[in-house]
């Protein structure tokens, strides 16, 4: 892509991504890309990896910088890498594999495997020979942001629960103190890293996700009817997410089983892809529930599903705040999200949406109650109405940040 010219007067801008597959990291990207575009940046896009369906959807004032051939191998199965003649980044990602398990069983915290190959890996990355006045990292590790940018100012975003994930606040302190903001997606967010990081909690700022509820809206339109959910008499829900522990879904299928024999008529479609659709999927015939539930994978448009959805449900175990919960109600859904630590930051209670309990039990109970009582589910469906959904102006204040003389710059 050739280089933009940009006027004089303009802020220097880099952003950090780790490619555009469907995720909720990466619509926030997407929306922030748009964000600035919309403002008149035209920023720089470093991606670890020149992949994912959402690549082509990128605006064309964003300057998409080449890809680093060793990043991208990072995340490559060892196999291939081995099979394709890597064979230093298969050591390295099999030694740290080994040592992340280790460790992990011997202090009860979070594997940190893949971020030790980064930050080894990165030894031998160039550095970014670009001077930039603001660059923003979008996903963790920040070691590129922190050790191979030059900018004013650096600031990386925190999008999940620090305190959930039990990560070692040893092992990352080194690069938050090279930061000179965190990006909290949520002030719950922000408080559970501040209870990690104390020593950060100068820094730290909150920073919605970003989404664009008209682009959100046009393309909820694209597709008129979903042949999946034209099945009458049905109550239709819909989860979009990765499928991982952290999402829950793997508990949908004994959830359906129990409003099944309730007697309630479910179908349920599960949107996305990861590590746990084996589980999920042995969950559903170990349940019988493959007439209730279906895995569609992942949609590079999910959004007619959710417009024709019944209900919007997101059954995680913990988040930091969910892009697919916003999405649904910017289209005038009513949802439903499980009490983890961070909920109350997602939605207003009763208002515009409905917190169930923790497991199968409290998330089924939440269902029937919302199945039985309409009024409560046209009222979360009012209340979209009157709430805006544009972060635009809260990210335009990020270019008002000055530099805070982060400790070990380098």
């Amino acid at each position: 892509m050739p280089y933009m010219k940009r006027q004089d007067h303009a802020k220097r801008v880099l952003v950090i991504g780790p490619g555009m597959e469907i995720g909720g990291v990466e619509k926030s990207l997407l929306g922030f890309l748009r964000v600035l575009t919309e403002a008149e940046y035209k920023p720089d896009l470093f991606l670890f990896s020149h992949t994912g369906s959402l690549l082509p959807m990128i605006d064309s004032d964003v300057r998409i910088l080449p890809e680093e051939p060793r990043l991208a191998r990072i995340y490559y199965p060892v196999r291939k890498l081995v099979q394709q003649g890597h064979y230093y980044t298969a050591f390295i990602r099999t030694v740290c594999k080994a040592y992340g398990s280790l460790r992990r069983k011997a202090t009860n915290t979070a594997d940190i495997s893949m971020k030790l190959s980064q930050r080894i890996i990165l030894r031998h990355v160039r550095k970014n020979k670009e001077k930039y006045d603001y660059a923003f990292g979008f996903f963790e590790p920040h070691y590129y942001l922190a050790d191979k940018v030059d900018a004013k100012v650096r600031i990386g975003w925190v999008h999940t629960d620090y305190c959930a994930e039990k990560r070692d606040p040893a092992f990352d302190l080194p690069v938050w103190q090279k930061l000179d903001y965190i990006a909290c997606v949520s002030s719950k967010v922000r408080e559970a890293f501040i209870r990690k990081y104390p020593s950060e909690a100068h820094k730290t700022i909150v920073v919605p996700n970003a989404v664009s509820p008209d682009l959100i809206r046009t393309q909820s339109l694209e597709q008129e009817d979903v042949p999946e959910m034209k099945e009458s008499g049905a109550f239709h829900i819909v989860t979009v997410g990765r499928f991982s522990y952290a999402k829950g879904m793997d508990r949908v299928p004994a959830v359906c089983r129990k409003l099944t024999d309730r007697g309630y008529r479910i179908k349920w479609y599960l949107i996305g892809y990861g590590p746990d659709h084996d589980k999920i999927a042995e969950e559903i015939r170990k349940e019988s529930v493959g007439e209730q539930v279906q895995i569609l994978g992942p949609k590079e448009n999910p959004y007619p599903y959710m417009r024709l959805c019944d209900l919007y449900v997101q059954p995680s175990r913990f988040e930091g705040k969910s892009v697919a919960v916003t999405e649904a109600q910017i289209l005038h859904k009513p949802v439903m999200i499980t009490r983890y630590p961070t909920s109350a930051d997602q939605l207003d209670e009763g208002e515009d949406g409905f917190i169930c309990e923790q497991g199968t039990d409290g998330i089924a109970d939440g269902i029937q109650y919302l199945i039985d009582h309409p009024d409560v589910r046209d009222t979360f469906i009012q209340h979209t109405y009157r709430k805006d959904y544009n972060q635009a102006e809260a990210i335009r204040t990020l270019f008002q940040l000055e530099p805070k003389e982060a400790e070990s710059r380098q």
